[in-house]
């Protein structure tokens, strides 16, 4: 599988929402692998792991984002189930779990409730070892700021607003692959 040549199926190569979707794409997989390789002992599939990194957000341009050329219909928050939709449709379907798991630091039914978000009323929290590697490696890196990481504590400080279970799970995972 090329994650490019699927990416280039729903976006114009010449678009700003490609070049954005691309290096953003590039950079967490650049982070994730990195992070899988000083862990062996987790047994982590490479492959798998760039793949899905690079195509993590395939679904942003469903959504209204002007601001990084995407000029769909649905609130920004759904990019995630919406390329999960693709990834499916194109067979892929441990692929569209990471895209649909990779928002925030995963989505509870119980937020999606609390916080009446436009989110299909189910899990969208990450499970197996790889989704939550690339969800985590993917808190490091904007759209708007490309190729600029920030800093563990901003990424905490970011995460603040979504709540308590947001933050601890993102220093659980600072724990698990960073040892911090």
């Amino acid at each position: 599988m090329n994650p490019l040549e699927i990416i280039a199926k729903y976006y114009p190569m010449e678009s700003e929402a490609y070049r954005i979707l691309v290096n953003h794409s590039k950079s967490v997989a650049e982070k994730a692998l990195a992070i899988a390789r000083m862990h062996p002992e987790m047994s982590l599939d490479l492959a798998f792991i760039e793949e899905a990194a690079m195509l993590h957000d395939i679904g942003i341009f469903r959504c209204d984002a002007p601001e990084i050329d995407c000029h769909g219909d649905a609130p920004y928050i759904c990019h995630g189930y919406l390329g999960a939709e693709l990834m499916r449709a194109e067979g892929y379907p441990r692929h569209a779990r990471v895209c649909e798991r990779h928002t925030g630091c995963g989505i509870t039914l119980a937020m999606i409730e609390a916080q009446n978000l436009p989110l299909p009323h189910r899990d969208f929290t990450p499970e197996t070892m790889e989704e939550q590697l690339i969800c985590f490696a993917d808190k490091f890196y904007s759209k708007t700021k490309l190729d600029k990481e920030k800093p563990i504590e901003k990424v905490r400080k970011s995460l603040v607003k979504y709540g308590e279970e947001t933050v601890e799970r993102f220093d659980n995972w600072c724990k698990l692959f960073l040892g911090e």
